[in-house]
């Protein structure tokens, strides 16, 4: 079957079909990379020691929303 043929049945599907073909080609799509994974959790480990030791404060969320939402 070719993808053109695959895109014809499709766009037949009810509307209930077509979102779950959406969700699953989306899901194929969003693969966790390992590497980019194990940075993100080091620097969240950097930064909860940062902020356990007080050398790292928090914000608040009202102020992220103010500095960021205008």
């Amino acid at each position: 079957m070719t993808a053109k043929n695959i895109e014809r049945s499709a766009v037949k599907l009810p509307p209930i079909k077509r979102l779950r073909l959406i969700e699953i080609l989306i899901a194929s799509l969003d693969k966790p990379d390992a590497a980019i994974e194990r940075t993100w959790a080091a620097e969240s480990d950097k930064r909860l020691t940062a902020y356990k030791k007080g050398s790292l404060k928090a914000v608040s969320l009202d102020s992220v929303k103010r500095r960021f939402i205008k």
